[in-house]
């Protein structure tokens, strides 16, 4: 197609190629749409861009961050995963600069590229429950999801059988089953860990993944070399170029267009409809409109609600639907990095099995406020962790000798780590909240946003519980505690950033309706993290995917009876 034709004009222009654009493309290219996905960054090569197979000593710094990635990418490097590999995969924050008020930081954690942070996400997928979509019926705070999990359900199943989630059914209330891959399997660590949790009558689990344990729709079992957040040749976890975008330009009605950052929406206030996007190329600076009936916002939350509140017009000076005032409020990602972590001795010396091989860990799902109120917090927490030693031999600093005798103590004495990591819910809070910098503009000329965040109390007290019962089961399961991490990451550090569009019966308090349709803007959707009303324990990027299908199911139908 001739992107520079006058007036050229798609059926539904998709804005994000992640896990929510990639799946609007398929479900609406399926459906008959001719689409234009486009996309911020540029397309990768696998064959030079992923690196999961890559040895240290194939890299000039092996593997380290230098004081130059330390200082282009300050708040990226925050993210484990940002390293010399895999830099390339995580924006330049000088290119890309946010602000925060003083003494209230946020971590934004970005990647623009087709694909998104599906590339290297962790994959972890949990479907929410009532507790979650209903979690004001239960204690009160803030307002119900305008769906419930019946609603949902049939949609997550179908994310399910299309990407391939591995992991064991539980019957758990407030985590319901997925349709299941057969699991991973557990270290013998982890198996103790098992056993004391029920005696402590807490559920545990092997981690639910995105990452496949048997040949499935076409493409290869993970082989456990353990690095997937430097991405996958062999295509066994999930990402959008491997897995929703194929589907979606096997139809022939998928346009895709990198290296296309969106500045803000072009408006028929007449009419009251998007009728389409001011696009900057990145690498010419070149600007162009491009025509749409139909605009689909899947850029990530916060990238997604900066682009409407750039849209600005006499009907609507504070951002694009936004008249009930509620777009950029109630943000939240979760309380992260809370974690305790240290050695089980009784298992000192085990066979070295290369336990990192495994692209996954364990799960113990939330156990607080289900039925009897936790006296101190609301809502509740998860851990993630496991046991298992890693390739490299951290604990070979800390042994005496050197030669064989050195080579025979490392591999012989090996201690078997243990960790314990909560992920616990942040309470939706209109306090917490962004806005456009008008002070401030990116390498592109586009104002950037300006985000005011902060843990409240209930997230402290959920912060203390997380510390205390992990130290309850790591103790009873006999481990020798020996690092305690007690304070949460600053806000954006968990890469779950939801809310900020939340979705909502009443216009006059939230910004979409149950399909993820702004009120004001009929033919205007957004199918990201934004749509949240609540966040959960669990991550969000099962949910996403799910509230996209659905969302393109009432597109789709409404577009064919022409409402939109």
């Amino acid at each position: 197609m001739n992107l520079n034709k006058a007036k050229l004009v798609y059926d539904c222009i998709i804005v994000g190629s992640g896990a929510s654009g990639g799946w609007a493309a398929k479900e609406l290219t399926e459906k008959g749409l001719d689409v234009l996905v486009l996309e911020a960054g540029p397309r990768l090569d696998p064959a030079k861009d992923f690196r999961e197979h890559t040895w240290p000593y194939e890299l000039p710094h092996r593997g380290y961050r230098t004081r130059e990635q330390l200082k282009r990418q300050h708040i990226q490097t925050t993210c484990y995963a940002c390293t010399e590999y895999t830099r390339h995969l995580f924006l330049d924050d000088l290119e890309h600069p946010f602000t925060t008020p003083s003494g209230k930081p946020f971590n934004w954690i970005r990647g623009r590229h087709v694909g998104g942070k599906t590339i290297m996400w962790a994959r972890q997928s949990y479907r929410f429950s009532d507790y979650d979509f209903k979690a004001a019926t239960h204690d009160g705070f803030g307002q119900d999801w305008p769906i419930s999990y019946k609603d949902i359900a049939p949609y997550y199943e179908k994310v399910e059988r299309f990407i391939g989630i591995s992991g064991e059914a539980m019957n758990l209330p407030q985590l319901p089953d997925s349709v299941f891959l057969p699991p991973m399997g557990m270290t013998c660590g982890e198996q103790q860990l098992r056993q004391t949790c029920g005696k402590l009558d807490m559920p545990f689990t092997i981690g639910r993944v995105a990452v496949l344990t048997r040949p499935h729709n076409g493409r290869a079992p993970c082989h456990y070399c353990g690095y997937c957040r430097r991405g996958c040749h062999s295509g066994s976890y999930f990402s959008s170029p491997i897995s929703t975008l194929p589907a979606a330009e096997k139809t022939g009605r998928m346009t895709l267009r990198p290296n296309s950052i969106v500045r803000h929406l072009l408006m028929d206030e007449s009419r009251m409809r998007a009728k389409g996007v001011y696009v900057i190329d990145r690498e010419t600076r070149q600007s162009q409109e491009i025509y749409g009936k139909v605009v689909v916002l899947g850029a990530s939350a916060l990238e997604s609600t900066r682009i409407l509140l750039n849209t600005v017009s006499p009907r609507f000076p504070n951002g694009l639907a936004n008249s009930s005032g509620a777009l950029g409020h109630y943000l939240m990602d979760h309380t992260f990095a809370l974690s305790v972590g240290g050695h089980l001795p009784n298992l000192r010396g085990s066979p070295f099995l290369a336990d990192d091989g495994r692209p996954n860990g364990i799960y113990i799902p939330r156990v607080q406020n289900l039925g009897r109120r936790h006296p101190k917090f609301i809502r509740g927490y998860g851990f993630q962790g496991g046991a298992g030693r890693s390739r490299f031999p951290g604990h070979a600093s800390g042994v005496p000798g050197f030669g064989a005798g050195f080579k025979k103590a490392v591999r012989e004495d090996a201690p078997m780590p243990v960790r314990l990591s909560g992920f616990g819910e942040m309470l939706p809070r209109y306090e917490n909240y962004v806005e456009i910098d008008t002070n401030r503009v990116d390498a592109w000329g586009v104002p950037v946003l300006r985000i005011d965040c902060s843990h409240s109390d209930n997230e402290l007290a959920i912060a203390a519980d997380i510390i205390e019962t992990a130290k309850e089961i790591l103790t009873t399961a006999g481990a020798e505690i020996q690092n305690v991490k007690d304070t949460a990451d600053a806000p954006g550090s968990g890469i779950h950033e939801c809310g900020t569009a939340r979705m909502g019966d009443d216009p006059k308090t939230t910004v979409l309706n149950a399909f993820n349709q702004t009120h004001d803007v009929k033919n205007l959707f957004v199918v990201d993290g934004s749509a949240f009303v609540s966040q959960s324990c669990v991550n969000p990027t099962l949910t996403i995917m799910a509230l996209t299908i659905r969302s393109c199911d009432y597109l789709a139908e409404e577009y064919r009876r022409g409402e939109l």
